[in-house]
């Protein structure tokens, strides 16, 4: 969905991290079936968990033990998912297959592009620092960075902040319905990845968004005047 040329002004790209430019879900279920083993439980398949990997540790904790933030241990799992995660996070996470081109053709049209994402800096920081992909990134706004996380627009305004940017010529590309709240309210175009984590019960089309792509290279023609 979307027409080429869509976003002729766009002057800088702003992406969403897990589930929009890297498939960390391998690691992230890793993480919290460590735990399940732990604890003299079976290994659950690595799909189940991969259709949540973008709620963090709520989705995951809730797959694995049916465990919600209310419960009364919630806090203590939930930091001991984080130390697994930060011992394998790099192991078996990878750029999506045409994010890689994607990057290089915005670099090409001098295209700006920087990465807005909910996961703690404790772990965004490292993870993009040992990706050479992040490398030309001109900014990571991790959910840490300001006092709110998405869906409130402050993350995706500061990142606009720290590319001098208006945030009317930003675009945002993610996956979760959150990114497209975050990014209508920050005034920015707004584009929904298809290719992540979308849960069977999205449904994207309610979103809002201004696009929907089903690979990254399809944003790439949304660019592009026709």
């Amino acid at each position: 969905m979307g027409s080429p040329g869509l976003f002729a002004q766009v002057r800088a790209v702003l992406f969403d991290l897990d589930g929009t430019l890297i498939d960390s879900a391998p690691d992230l279920g890793a993480a919290v079936d460590k735990m399940r083993l732990d604890r003299g439980l079976p290994s659950l398949p690595s799909e189940r968990y991969r259709s949540v990997a973008g709620a963090g540790a709520r989705g995951l904790l809730g797959v694995a033990f049916g465990m919600t933030p209310e419960h009364a241990q919630y806090d203590a799992m939930r930091e001991e998912f984080c130390v697994n995660y930060e011992r394998c996070m790099t192991q078996n996470t990878f750029a999506f297959a045409g994010v890689p081109e994607l990057i290089a053709d915005l670099l090409a049209l001098d295209l700006p592009w920087g990465v807005v994402t909910n996961k703690a800096s404790r772990f965004a920081d490292p993870l993009t620092r040992a990706m050479p992909l992040f490398a030309s990134a001109r900014t990571v706004i991790s959910g840490d960075s300001t006092p709110y996380s998405k869906p409130h627009p402050e993350p995706l305004l500061e990142a606009a902040r720290r590319l001098g940017i208006d945030p009317a010529h930003c675009l945002y590309v993610g996956d979760d319905e959150r990114d497209i709240v975050a990014g209508l309210a920050a005034g920015m175009g707004t584009v929904v990845a298809t290719y992540g984590y979308l849960g069977l019960e999205a449904d994207p089309t309610r979103w809002g968004a201004h696009a929907v792509i089903k690979s990254p290279g399809a944003l790439l023609q949304l660019l592009v005047r026709p």
